[in-house]
């Protein structure tokens, strides 16, 4: 049998590649490089955002769902699972978690490289710093370098026309950020990460047919859990001693070659060390669909700037990009209903996630009544880019005035982020109705000074119900 040609990573006929070289020593150097402030800031953020959603997602039907499964498995006690009372191993807990941070759309998301990189990579560093009692410092520094790994990845892959050929690039890309946040705490050398990336590579899957999962439990699996799971399994078993291909991102067969020749492998290093992805991931102000944010954000404004109650409105017209009003238009689930998120806005002046979550008061009547007066258009004129999404509102008022607003850069966007304060905020509000008032403070003032910490294990009586 005839071999098969090598795929583009290929940049030398044996041995380990320039590439390899690079992504595998900026991988066992990362427990002893200092993060930048900034870095250091957006890790922090991240990782309170995404235990947030992982609490609050425990009450979700994906999370309980991966609780009631992760439950029956035993295991040695190694690392917790946020939002029950269930200690487990760490491979058990990053599957829990991950399904957990993404039981809905509340974690975060990197727009250029259309990933959710906190689902998969915060539960897998916290499964694996929990199990190997890791300081919290360490703790950021895998996070920060998951973020960086999981995004170029996906990059290098060709994230838009990857999806577009059926992939998911979430399942792809997740697996090796946790892979490589949970090799840097199991203090993996240069020459195991290189093992590390190849069993990450074996894993690394999924297809992009998740918007037809209705209940979210498959996507919360795929999106989330799946990647967590094999993150943590690869570097628990390079650190056992287990060895693989040397270089799998060049030579016959590689990585790369399955996808053909538009991937572009040179993304992985790109500013590496230089550009922290982490700083440039989004964080969700609302708990909602992602198309959602924009629209949310202008309605908003009309509402504060001109002091605007649901009675008052005749129609409301949301204007945002072809492909994002096609995803919420009209939907089942509330936090992808752009009508119903809509509706609640103007009745309550905000969304909270208890009313994002609320299907029985999507057949309120007056919820559908006020939902039949709210239109959704995709248009040309706000077409979404990789840093950009846009949306206008229209709203009509009973007296014939109409009330417009343009809103561009959502807030939480790496042009508009949220402050330290909104994320704390945000937090708050989904961990308080699962764990308490005194168990959410304590949660959000233990992640500000996590650099204190000396074991991670201190996390528990905060995040545990």
């Amino acid at each position: 049998m005839p071999m098969k040609k090598s795929g583009p990573g290929n940049r030398t006929t044996g041995g380990i590649s320039p590439l390899m070289r690079a992504v595998s020593t900026y991988i066992a150097d990362a427990r002893r490089r200092p993060l930048p402030r900034a870095a250091a800031a957006a890790a922090k953020h991240h990782l309170l955002d995404t235990l947030a959603a992982m609490i609050s997602g425990s009450q979700l039907l994906p999370g309980i769902k991966a609780i009631e499964y992760v439950k029956t498995l035993g295991g040695t006690r190694e690392a917790c699972v946020p939002g029950s009372r269930i200690i487990t191993n760490a491979s058990n807990a990053a599957l829990a978690g991950g399904m957990l941070a993404h039981s809905d759309e509340t974690d975060d998301s990197h727009p250029r490289s259309g990933t959710h990189p906190g689902a998969s990579i915060v539960p897998a560093a916290l499964a694996m710093a929990e199990r190997g009692e890791a300081s919290g410092a360490a703790l950021l520094r895998a996070v920060a370098l998951g973020y960086d790994l999981c995004v170029r990845v996906a990059l290098s892959l060709g994230a838009a026309e990857f999806r577009a050929s059926g992939f998911d690039t979430f399942g792809y890309a997740g697996t090796f950020g946790a892979a490589a946040a949970a090799g840097s705490l199991a203090g993996l050398n240069a020459d195991q990460a290189r093992h590390l990336l190849s069993y990450a590579a074996q894993q690394a899957s999924g297809i992009s047919d998740y918007p037809r999962d209705t209940q979210h439990i498959e996507k919360a699996f795929n999106f989330g859990g799946r990647p967590a799971r094999s993150g943590v399994t690869a570097a628990t078993m390079i650190a056992m001693g287990m060895t693989g291909v040397d270089d799998v991102f060049s030579g016959d067969n590689n990585f790369f070659f399955p996808f053909g020749a538009k991937t572009q492998p040179g993304e992985l290093v790109r500013e590496l060390g230089e550009t922290y992805e982490i700083v440039q991931t989004s964080i969700k102000k609302w708990s909602v669909g992602s198309p959602a944010q924009t629209p949310l954000d202008a309605l908003l404004e009309v509402i504060r700037k001109h002091q605007v109650k649901a009675a008052d409105v005749a129609k409301v017209v949301i204007r945002t990009d072809h492909r994002g009003a096609h995803v919420v238009n009209d939907r089942a689930m509330p936090d992808i209903c752009m009508q119903y998120l809509a509706a609640v806005m103007l009745l309550d002046g905000t969304v909270t996630f208890a009313a994002a979550h609320d299907e029985g008061r999507m057949r309120e009547p007056g919820v559908v009544a006020l939902r039949r007066r709210i239109e959704l258009y995709g248009d040309d004129a706000l077409k979404r880019t990789p840093t950009l999404r846009q949306a206008s509102v229209t709203v009509t008022l009973r007296d014939g005035r109409e009330l417009h607003h343009l809103a561009k850069g959502v807030r939480g966007t790496p042009g508009n982020p949220m402050t330290r304060d909104e994320v704390g905020e945000k937090a708050l509000q989904l961990v308080t109705p699962v764990l308490g008032k005194k168990r959410a403070d304590g949660l959000v003032a233990a992640i500000w000074g996590l650099e204190r910490m000396t074991n991670v294990r201190a996390l528990r009586p905060w995040v545990m119900r």
